[in-house]
Protein backbone atom coordinates (compact mmCIF):
# COMPACT_ATOMS: atom_id res chain seq x y z
CA UNK A 1 0.00 0.00 0.00
CA UNK A 2 2.78 2.59 0.90
CA UNK A 3 4.35 1.93 -2.53
CA UNK A 4 1.26 2.40 -4.33
CA UNK A 5 1.33 5.93 -2.73
CA UNK A 6 4.92 6.83 -3.71
CA UNK A 7 4.12 5.47 -7.29
CA UNK A 8 1.08 8.60 -7.19
CA UNK A 9 3.35 11.02 -5.46
CA UNK A 10 6.21 10.74 -8.08
CA UNK A 11 3.03 10.96 -10.96
CA UNK A 12 1.76 13.93 -9.28
CA UNK A 13 5.29 15.35 -9.53
CA UNK A 14 5.91 14.42 -13.01
CA UNK A 15 3.02 15.46 -13.98
CA UNK A 16 3.66 19.38 -12.18
CA UNK A 17 7.20 19.64 -13.60
CA UNK A 18 5.99 18.94 -17.17
CA UNK A 19 3.50 21.57 -17.02
CA UNK A 20 5.53 24.57 -16.81
CA UNK A 21 7.74 23.63 -19.63
CA UNK A 22 5.64 25.49 -22.15
CA UNK A 23 4.87 28.67 -19.81
CA UNK A 24 7.31 30.72 -22.06
CA UNK A 25 6.06 29.81 -24.89
CA UNK A 26 2.93 30.67 -24.60
CA UNK A 27 3.75 33.62 -22.52
CA UNK A 28 5.58 34.99 -25.45
CA UNK A 29 2.55 33.95 -28.34
CA UNK A 30 -0.06 35.63 -25.53
CA UNK A 31 1.88 38.96 -26.13
CA UNK A 32 2.84 38.83 -29.39
CA UNK A 33 -1.43 38.79 -29.85
CA UNK A 34 -2.37 41.30 -27.90
CA UNK A 35 0.31 43.57 -29.71
CA UNK A 36 -0.83 42.26 -33.33
CA UNK A 37 -4.74 42.40 -32.22
CA UNK A 38 -4.18 46.42 -31.24
CA UNK A 39 -2.09 47.13 -34.33
CA UNK A 40 -4.75 45.57 -36.68
CA UNK A 41 -7.69 46.85 -34.77
CA UNK A 42 -5.88 50.11 -35.02
CA UNK A 43 -5.67 50.57 -38.94
CA UNK A 44 -9.35 49.00 -39.29
CA UNK A 45 -11.74 51.45 -40.67
CA UNK A 46 -14.97 49.00 -40.44
CA UNK A 47 -16.57 46.24 -38.43
CA UNK A 48 -15.35 43.97 -41.72
CA UNK A 49 -12.08 44.82 -40.92
CA UNK A 50 -12.09 44.28 -37.10
CA UNK A 51 -12.98 40.82 -37.64
CA UNK A 52 -10.31 40.31 -40.38
CA UNK A 53 -8.42 41.84 -37.79
CA UNK A 54 -9.01 39.29 -34.79
CA UNK A 55 -8.45 36.35 -37.59
CA UNK A 56 -5.00 37.73 -38.17
CA UNK A 57 -4.21 38.54 -35.46
CA UNK A 58 -4.62 35.13 -33.92
CA UNK A 59 -3.16 33.00 -37.32
CA UNK A 60 -0.01 35.70 -37.75
CA UNK A 61 2.15 32.69 -36.87
CA UNK A 62 1.34 30.51 -39.95
CA UNK A 63 0.90 33.97 -42.47
CA UNK A 64 4.49 34.40 -41.47
CA UNK A 65 6.05 30.83 -41.64
CA UNK A 66 4.39 30.87 -44.85
CA UNK A 67 5.79 34.17 -46.36
CA UNK A 68 9.15 33.19 -44.83
CA UNK A 69 8.91 29.53 -47.25
CA UNK A 70 7.80 31.42 -49.97
CA UNK A 71 10.78 33.56 -49.91
CA UNK A 72 13.47 31.17 -49.17
CA UNK A 73 12.27 29.71 -51.79
CA UNK A 74 11.25 26.22 -50.60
Amino acid sequence: MDNENNVQCCDREKKIKYSHESICGGGVYGLAFVGALVYFIQNADSFKMILIGIFKAIFWPAFLIYNLLVFLGM
